[in-house]
């Protein structure tokens, strides 16, 4: 009867840690948590940022500016709330770092962010906000 009883209590913790793996691994299919605190917002409403960048090429610690807009997906009148704070991230190696450069959107949802790079070669950057990031923006230092 002991026996029993731990072959069982084998058998299921086998299945507890399967059910963790297939857990993780959807969890890890590619598709973004909402950040702690947020709960999944419906994808109609979800925001969305756009980015562009007025210089492809600079020098090292040159300024130009990132703008754009944030709005909700599928074109929606209303925009993200104004004040939403939007920040730089910069790739670096196989992380996305957030550099010291935040502005809060205007009542249109519009942005512009002055922007000094100073790591050579070639730099993807993005915006991210509002629980959102922008497409990948590339800027080559020289």
């Amino acid at each position: 009867m002991d026996r029993f009883r731990r072959a069982s209590a084998a058998a299921l913790l086998t299945a507890a840690v399967l059910a963790g793996a297939v857990g993780g691994a959807v969890a890890s299919s590619g598709v973004p948590a909402p950040p702690s605190g947020e709960r999944a917002q419906d994808p109609a409403t979800r925001p969305a940022l756009s980015a562009h960048a007025t210089a492809r090429d600079v020098a090292a610690w040159e300024e130009f500016r990132i703008h754009g807009s944030a709005r909700n997906i599928h074109g929606s009148a209303r925009n993200v709330g104004s004040g939403t704070p939007v920040t730089l991230q910069q790739k670096q190696g196989e992380r996305w770092v957030t550099l010291p450069a935040t502005m809060r959107t205007a009542d249109s949802g519009e942005y512009s962010l002055r922007v000094k790079l100073g790591m050579r070669g070639d730099n993807a950057l993005r915006i991210a906000g509002g629980g959102a990031v922008s497409p990948v923006l590339r800027t080559v230092v020289g």
